[in-house]
């Protein structure tokens, strides 16, 4: 899959406010009131990653949760990485964790 140029990656994340370009890679962290809800949501991303065939970088901190997301075998942003972004910014406004 081919990587995004650096102008159709800021066009692109414009839609993605709470995503940031992180050298090669999106990012976002997530806060949720306790642990508890925070593996809740990472059970709902592994879900997420299974169903695109495409698996983030999770790094969980209690109650906080950051997401990278890139293409390795591209080496970098691709379409897919934006589409599992937005798939978890809508898991995570119908609060499905």
């Amino acid at each position: 899959m081919p990587l995004f140029t650096s102008h159709e990656l800021e066009n692109a994340t414009r839609l993605l406010p709470d995503w940031k370009v992180d050298s090669e890679a999106l990012q976002r962290s997530f806060d949720f009131v306790d642990f508890v809800a925070a593996m809740r949501f990472v059970n709902h991303v592994a879900a997420l990653a299974e169903q695109h065939g495409h698996h983030p970088d999770i790094d969980i901190r209690y109650n906080r949760v950051l997401i990278r997301t890139w293409s390795h075998d591209s080496g970098g942003v691709t379409e897919r990485d934006l589409q599992l972004a937005s798939a978890m910014d809508r898991l995570l406004l119908l609060r499905a964790c």
